[in-house]
C-alpha cells in the first residue's frame, strides 16, 4: 500500500508544475502585452516629437517678416517708443478750448520723463476733457506713468500706467508660493511657465506675423509647450509619457471638433476690434485661422491638469496593489476622473466669461433675446471654444486611464518620483 502511495506522489508534482507554469506564462503574457502598450505609446510619442520639431523649424519665424510688420504697424501710429515717467502736477481747470458759451473743464498734467530724449524735462500732457471723467486717467502726483512718443513729431502723450512694480512683487510672491509648496517640482513647473511665454513670444507671434497659418502655429507651438513643460515638470518616465499621449490626443479631438464647428459656423474672426486691426499690419492674415488657433491653445492648460492626474493616479493605485489587472485599474481611475471632471467642468466656461465680461454687461442691455445674444459672433466663438474644449477635458479622462492601465504592468511602467 505504501509503495503505491509513494508511487503515486512524485506523479503528483508535474500536474502542480505544469499549474505554476500555466499560471508563470498567463502573468508573463500580461506583463508582456502591457510592455507591447508601453512601446506602442513610446513609438507614437517619438513620432510626435519628430512631426513637432519638423514643425517648428519649418514655421520658424524670418527676421523680415517681423520686421516688415513692425514698419506697417508704426506706420499706423501703433509702434511707438514708450518711456517711463513721473507726475508732477495733476489740475483741474478751463480747456483750451473752452468758451464764454461753451465753458468746459479740462484736467491738466504735466509729467517728467524718467528717460528718453526728454529726460528731466517737465512735458505738459493733452488734456483730458473731465465731461468724459470716466474715460480720464485717474492719476496723483509722484505716481508713475508711462509716455508714448511719437519721434515724427517730437510728441509725447500718456500712454499708460506703470505697473511693473506691483506686478515684479505679484511675480515674485506667485513664485515664493510655488517653490515652498512644490519645492523642487515648484522649481521646474516655474522653468516650464516660463518655457511656455518664451515658446509663445518667440515663436508664435513672430510666426504669425511672418505669414504662417495661425492654426498651423498654434497646434506645432501647443505641441511643442506641451513635450516641454511635462518632462520638465515631471521627469522622464512611463507615467509622464502616458500623460502626454493622452494630452496630444485630447488635443487631436478637441482641433477636430473646434475646426469643424467653427467652419460650421461660419466664422469670420472680425469681431474684436484688434482683429480689425491686424490686416493693417500684415495683409495676409487669415483671422479666422487666428480666432481658431488661439482657441485650440488655450484648451491645452486643462487637458494637462488632467492627463497628469490620471496617469499618476493609475501608476499609484498599481504601485500600491500590483495584483490590480488593467479592467481593474481602468474601473477605479475612471471612477476618479469623473469626480475630477465634475469639479473642472465650468473651468473654461467661466475662464472665457469674465475674460469678456465688460462685453456680457453690454450685451445684457441690448434688448436681445438670449438666443440671438448667442448667436453674435463674440459670444458665439465663446460657446464653441468652451463647448469643443470641455469635450476634450471628458475624453481625455477614458483615454489616459486606459493608456496608464495598459503600461501599469509593464517591467519600466514604475510610477513617477
Amino acid at each position: 500500500m505504501w509503495m503505491v502511495k509513494a508511487a503515486k506522489q512524485p506523479e503528483e508534482e508535474p500536474i502542480q508544475g505544469r499549474q505554476g507554469g500555466r499560471h508563470r506564462l498567463e502573468a508573463g503574457s500580461g506583463a508582456w502585452r502591457a510592455h507591447r502598450g508601453l512601446q506602442a505609446v513610446l513609438v507614437c510619442v517619438a513620432v510626435a516629437a519628430i512631426v513637432t520639431g519638423f514643425g517648428v523649424l519649418t514655421l520658424w519665424p524670418t527676421e523680415e517678416g517681423v520686421i516688415s510688420a513692425t514698419e506697417s504697424a508704426a506706420e499706423i501710429g501703433l509702434a511707438t517708443e514708450r518711456y517711463s515717467a513721473t507726475v508732477r502736477e495733476v489740475r483741474d481747470g478751463a480747456c483750451s478750448y473752452s468758451t464764454s458759451d461753451n465753458p468746459r473743464s479740462c484736467r491738466h498734467v504735466t509729467a517728467v520723463p524718467d528717460e528718453g530724449p526728454a529726460e528731466g524735462s517737465p512735458i505738459a500732457l493733452t488734456e483730458f476733457d473731465l465731461e468724459f471723467a470716466a474715460t480720464a486717467p485717474r492719476l496723483t502726483v509722484d505716481q508713475k506713468i508711462i509716455l508714448g512718443y511719437e519721434p515724427s513729431t517730437d510728441f509725447y502723450f500718456y500712454a499708460d500706467t506703470d505697473r511693473r512694480t506691483p506686478l515684479a512683487w505679484l511675480t515674485a510672491l506667485f513664485a515664493v508660493v510655488v517653490i515652498a509648496l512644490g519645492r523642487r517640482r515648484g522649481v521646474t513647473a516655474l522653468v516650464g511657465m516660463a518655457g511656455t511665454v518664451v515658446v509663445l513670444v518667440a515663436f508664435v507671434a513672430p510666426s504669425i506675423l511672418d505669414g504662417n497659418d495661425p492654426l498651423l502655429v498654434a497646434v506645432v507651438a501647443a505641441s511643442a509647450i506641451a513635450f516641454v513643460s511635462l518632462y520638465l515638470i515631471h521627469g522622464f518616465n512611463s507615467t509622464t509619457t502616458v500623460a502626454l499621449a493622452g494630452t496630444l490626443s485630447a488635443f487631436g479631438l478637441t482641433l477636430g471638433l473646434s475646426w469643424a464647428f467653427f467652419e460650421f459656423s461660419h466664422f469670420t474672426g472680425l469681431a474684436t476690434e484688434e482683429a480689425l486691426t491686424l490686416p493693417f499690419i500684415t495683409g495676409g492674415i487669415d483671422l479666422a485661422s487666428l480666432t481658431l488657433g488661439g482657441a485650440v491653445l488655450g484648451a491645452l492648460g486643462a487637458l494637462d491638469d488632467i492627463t497628469v492626474t490620471q496617469a499618476a493616479l493609475v501608476a499609484e493605485l498599481h504601485y500600491r496593489n500590483p495584483g490590480l489587472g488593467t479592467r481593474q485599474l481602468l474601473t477605479s481611475g475612471i471612477r476618479v476622473g469623473r469626480e475630477h471632471i465634475a469639479s473642472t467642468v465650468n473651468t473654461l466656461l467661466l475662464a472665457y466669461a469674465g475674460a469678456s465680461f465688460p462685453l456680457l454687461m453690454l450685451l445684457a442691455v441690448s434688448n436681445q433675446s438670449m438666443v440671438m445674444v448667442a448667436n453674435s459672433e463674440l459670444i458665439a466663438v465663446e460657446i464653441v471654444r468652451t463647448l469643443c474644449g470641455s469635450i476634450g477635458l471628458v475624453a481625455a479622462v477614458p483615454i489616459t486611464t486606459l493608456l496608464a492601465s495598459l503600461v501599469a504592468d509593464s517591467p519600466t511602467g514604475a510610477r513617477a518620483g
